[in-house]
C-alpha cells in the first residue's frame, strides 16, 4: 500500500516563499513521476510541477521560474520550493506519485493549503 503525505504549506504574504514536502510510504521503484498539483474551488485540478525517476522536469509555465521541484529517492520524498509566491498561487497543493509500468498505478496525497495573501 503507497500513502502520500505533504506538508509545508501555509499562509504568506505575496512575494515571499514556502518549501512543500511530500513522504511517498511504500516503496517507490521502477519508472515513475512524482509531482505536485494545486486546485481551486471550482476549477479542475492542475499541474503544477512534476520530475521523473530520470530527473526529468515538467513545469506549468504560470511557475516556471519561480517554483523548483526536486525529489530526494533516498528518502522517498519530494520538494515543491515556492518562491515570489502571489495571490494567485492560494489553492491546496496535492502530492502525486504515477507508477509508469503496466499496470500503471497512481496515487495522490490529501493535499496541504497554501495561501498567499496580497
Amino acid at each position: 500500500q503507497v500513502q502520500l503525505v505533504e506538508s509545508g504549506g501555509g499562509l504568506v504574504q505575496a512575494g515571499g516563499s514556502l518549501r512543500l514536502s511530500c513522504v511517498v510510504h511504500g516503496s517507490v521503484y521502477g519508472l515513475n513521476i512524482l509531482g505536485w498539483y494545486r486546485q481551486t474551488p471550482g476549477k479542475q485540478r492542475e499541474l503544477v510541477a512534476t520530475m521523473s525517476s530520470r530527473a526529468t522536469t515538467n513545469y506549468s509555465d504560470s511557475v516556471k521560474g519561480r517554483f523548483t521541484v526536486s525529489r530526494d529517492d533516498a528518502k522517498n520524498t519530494v520538494y515543491l520550493q515556492m518562491d515570489s509566491l502571489q495571490p494567485e498561487d492560494t489553492a491546496v497543493y496535492y502530492c502525486n506519485l504515477d507508477f509508469l509500468q503496466i499496470p500503471p498505478r497512481n496515487y495522490w496525497g490529501r493535499g496541504t493549503q497554501v495561501t498567499v495573501s496580497s
